[in-house]
């Protein structure tokens, strides 16, 4: 089979199974696997494709078309710029949540030696990128998955960042029960899905973790907890990412610590991320 006819066959078992995005689907998980950019398509398209690649590739198109996440299936996922290791049991980075970095690190522009402490880090995408733009910030990431934290521990190996500290632990013990400094800023990405309507996501979501999902009766749980077990402890502000029709009950829960609180909307104009400073004279 040649390298153009794999990629078709490929393609056609993705939009088969009704996969929306199959072409570009097809593509990344041929690139991924074929340790090629794109352009290999056209180059080599009548050359006789590898076989252990190709078996692979074909492996990995089936377990898109059964409805694992191409991310997952590809094994990581691209954020602010870099690339990070992604699978079962961590929740997939999303563009909209690149906002709560933007604000970090214009917060944080200027200031000398900031703490910064990230909660439910998953990935670590958002306290890494921080880390990463930020030489002079020391950041503390906060995650209680065993799953996911084996995912923050490989991602921050690898960008060998020696001002990011990760912890094990439950963020609902408060800051109290972690030997960290106060934070200058919280970031947080926590999870916010009220609890009934986790059944009704799109089936690709069901795939990511329930823990990461479910935010309680109200999404409001981790909200609550870090008002109540954390803002206290923070010196300057605060920024979470949200659901729809979220933000003005996470506002007022910022109300209560901060002298100023506000949001910024997403790509769809939906109130995305909700900031409280309390460093407002």
């Amino acid at each position: 089979m040649t390298v153009r006819e794999l990629f078709n066959y490929g393609k056609n078992i993705l939009e088969n199974n009704s996969v929306e995005n199959f072409q570009n689907e097809a593509r990344w998980i041929f690139e991924s696997v074929f340790k090629c950019k794109s352009d290999f398509l056209i180059m080599y398209s009548s050359e006789s494709a590898d076989k252990n690649k190709s078996e692979e590739f074909l492996y990995k198109i089936n377990q898109r078309a059964s409805g694992v996440p191409v991310q997952y299936v590809i094994g990581e996922w691209d954020f602010y710029g870099e690339t990070f290791f992604v699978g079962d049991g961590v929740l997939i980075p999303r563009p909209e949540t690149e906002i709560l970095v933007d604000f970090a690190l214009e917060y944080l522009k200027g200031k000398s030696s900031p703490i910064v402490i990230d909660l439910c880090s998953g990935t670590g995408c958002i306290g890494l990128s921080v880390a990463r733009f930020l030489k002079n910030a020391d950041v503390y990431m906060v995650e209680k998955s065993d799953k996911a934290f084996s995912f923050l521990e490989k991602n921050k190996e690898k960008f060998m960042l020696k001002n990011a500290t990760i912890i094990q632990g439950d963020i609902f013990g408060g800051f109290e029960n972690f030997n960290i400094p106060e934070p200058d800023l919280i970031l947080s990405n926590p999870p916010y899905i009220n609890s009934e309507e986790i059944a009704s996501l799109q089936s690709e979501v069901l795939r990511e973790p329930a823990m990461a999902l479910d935010g309680g009766a109200d999404g409001l749980d981790f909200y609550k907890a870090i008002c109540e077990k954390w803002l206290n402890h923070c010196n300057g502000a605060i920024a979470v990412e949200c659901g729809e029709g979220q933000a003005d009950d996470i506002r007022k829960l910022f109300s209560l610590q901060c002298s100023e609180t506000d949001s910024v909307t997403d790509f769809n104009e939906i109130e995305r991320v909700v900031i409280g400073r309390k460093d407002i004279k």
